[in-house]
């Protein structure tokens, strides 16, 4: 779809500084019109009805208003290698590695961008030329949306107010899912010109008429494919992509990048992770956040519906990004700035997620999932049968007939759904609140089939913050990278700094060293150990994951036994108030001497080549404590 016939193209509703931003970019743009989105469900049911007619989407019939797209397949992830923090001075985003910068060896990557594991970062000024030039003409043929949106809950001191520009309608239907979006937030902005509010712009890159082959219901353009960040000017810039991870410019680049930023300078968290209230048996509450990387389970823990021990709730504030700052009593308090879900559909189903499953059957887009032929939806692990698997009547991600015979898969590993928070069954009363929830507990965890035990909690603070610097996890789909390798992810927030990781990590130590806080306790926990023999998991994840959750609980108690190891004190199983319900398998505990010693040499080459002098002595202390415990065993 190019042009939105039922335009709004006043700018009277928009503040000054955000109404000469518009001006500006419809100058450099030049869409053939613009429409100021009101986020209303009449504006929303005519762009999926355009969308619909145009073949960007397709209607599902077994479902109420739910919707598929199908992208481009150089289109479907993160592109890592393309997303820059750009300020005048480098090291304010990256250090310099030990040893040295690799060489730009791909043409459509500006040369003088510099690539390291945490992060990317390239002058503002050079940066703002190239865009400059990409930028010229781009909507041409298109329509130029105004996305006013808010992070946050409305009333609440700690939400962001942005709005994006954009030429996908793909995009706007999914920032009305994601975020708060109407004019209304403007009332909810610190100055009477709008200068505090977020600038994002957006465009996949095509202008019409064009020469170049392009996938007939996705316009992108991989090869010029940008998604930049100026924290200096709080503005966000994305070009050639319309997956959703870079093209929904409030998700990570303004959740997570430029919230870091923001975070950092007023004293605050933004982080990648979920917020779960938990309910025991006796009725007493509490909220953990807790930190995966993407498509590692977050989701899944978010809305866990507890097996094995009887009398558990859990109800789900969001499952994916937390805003956490500390109160005036110095209890660290977290709100949910996103207002939906999306998801990584394969492996989700009624018994690894059935919250997850219903709530999407209504109200939902999903992306680069197969369409069976009554109008459903299937992915890998979707955990049902369904007629035709072995017969070429399913429609794969691809848009082509799939049966399961045919070898390969019928959704792409990183399909995603769409879908608002309003449909969570098991929405905590207090997902909505201005001050957010009271947090107990910082969870961190990963995927490592081998090493790293069930669930350990830290000794204090400091260690806890280095736990989460040194987290590990096998690579994902969420990205570009390939394959099963191990890579360090620390926090989980790897591809989503937003300034210099040693910065980061003084930031996180600095709530130590403040008097009258509350600081939460802090563990990490690995559902996906593997028996080195049978390559079975060892742990059967899902619901029974409360049983850790649970010694979690009772450990803020005081109520739950640990016995103390190098890395951290585990669950003593020997006590009756170790992890409760079925026997575990002691390996499921077991600190390998050899492993850990091996992990700290790479723990210690890791921060060496990457964070070199900008590591904090702390985290220095706390590895080679580690080392020395490990080596007393």
């Amino acid at each position: 779809m190019e042009i939105f016939t039922d335009a709004n193209n006043c700018l009277d509703s928009l503040p000054e500084k955000i109404r000469e931003y518009v001006e500006d970019k419809i100058k450099l743009c030049q869409p053939a019109n613009f429409h100021v989105c009101d986020g209303s469900d009449e504006e929303n049911q005519q762009l999926l009805d355009a969308m619909e007619a145009a073949g960007v989407v397709r209607r599902l019939g077994k479902y109420k208003n739910c919707y598929i797209a199908t992208t481009d397949p150089r289109d479907v992830a993160r592109v890592e290698s393309r997303t820059v923090i750009c300020t005048k001075n480098m090291t304010d985003i990256i250090s310099i590695p030990a040893s040295g910068f690799a060489t730009i060896t791909d043409p459509n990557i500006p040369k003088n961008l510099k690539q390291t594991p945490l992060g990317n970062w390239m002058d503002t000024d050079e940066m703002l030329e190239i865009l400059k030039e990409r930028f010229n003409g781009c909507m041409r043929g298109r329509t130029m949306y105004v996305i006013p949106y808010m992070m946050g809950p409305y009333s609440s001191p700690y939400s962001k107010v942005a709005v994006e520009l954009t030429d996908s309608s793909y995009v706007v239907a999914s920032m009305r899912i994601m975020t708060r979006m109407n004019s209304n937030v403007f009332k909810e902005i610190k100055t009477s010109d709008g200068s505090d509010i977020v600038k994002c712009l957006h465009s996949v890159g095509v202008p019409l008429p064009t020469d170049k082959p392009i996938f007939p219901t996705w316009p992108c353009n991989p090869e010029q494919t940008l998604i930049t960040h100026f924290p200096e000017r709080n503005e966000i810039i994305s070009f050639g992509s319309n997956y959703g991870g870079n093209s929904l410019c409030g998700k990570k680049c303004l959740a997570l990048r430029i919230g870091s930023t923001l975070a950092r300078k007023e004293g605050w968290l933004a982080e990648h992770m979920l917020i779960m209230g938990v309910t025991n048996p006796e009725g007493i509450k509490k909220y953990f956040v807790a930190a995966f990387p993407s498509a590692c389970g977050k989701t899944n823990l978010a809305m866990l519906q507890p097996v094995g021990i009887p009398g558990y709730k859990v109800e789900c504030i969001g499952d994916d990004i937390a805003w956490m700052h500390f109160d005036e009593e110095g209890r660290l308090r977290a709100i949910n700035p996103e207002f939906g879900f999306f998801g990584v559909a394969p492996g989700t189903s009624k018994s690894t997620n059935p919250i997850a499953l219903d709530m999407v059957h209504e109200n939902t887009i999903f992306t680069n999932v197969a369409e069976t032929s009554d109008g459903g939806v299937y992915w890998e692990g979707i955990g049902e049968n369904i007629d035709g698997l072995h017969e070429p009547s399913v429609r794969s991600w691809k848009n082509k007939r799939w049966s399961v015979d045919l070898g390969e898969p019928a959704a792409h590993p990183n399909s995603r759904f769409c879908t608002s928070i309003k449909q969570c069954s098991i929405l905590d009363p207090e997902w909505n609140s201005p001050q957010g929830v009271p947090i107990e507990g910082i969870i961190f965890g990963g995927r490592r089939p081998a090493g790293v035990p069930l669930i350990y909690e830290s000794f204090n603070w400091q260690h806890g913050v280095f736990v989460g610097a040194s987290m590990r996890s096998e690579a994902t789909a969420a990205a570009e990278f390939k394959g099963k390798q191990i890579m360090h992810d620390p926090f989980a927030m790897r591809p989503f700094f937003g300034y210099n990781f040693g910065d980061y990590l003084a930031h996180w130590l600095s709530f130590g060293k403040k008097d009258g806080l509350h600081l939460p306790r802090i563990y990490h926990v690995n559902w996906f150990l593997k028996d080195s023999e049978t390559n079975q998991f060892l742990w059967p994840g899902f619901g029974e994951n409360i049983r850790v959750i649970d010694w979690i609980f009772r450990r803020l108690m005081n109520q739950a036994s640990a016995r103390q190891t190098p890395i951290g004190l585990v669950p003593d199983q020997k006590d009756s108030n170790g992890i409760r319900g079925d026997e575990i398998n002691p390996a499921l505990l077991e600190v390998s001497q050899e492993f850990w010693l091996n992990e700290c040499q790479a723990m210690r080459k890791y921060f060496e080549e990457n964070v070199n002098k900008n590591l904090p002595a702390e985290i220095q202390t706390e590895l080679s404590n580690l080392e020395k415990r490990l080596q007393q065993v």
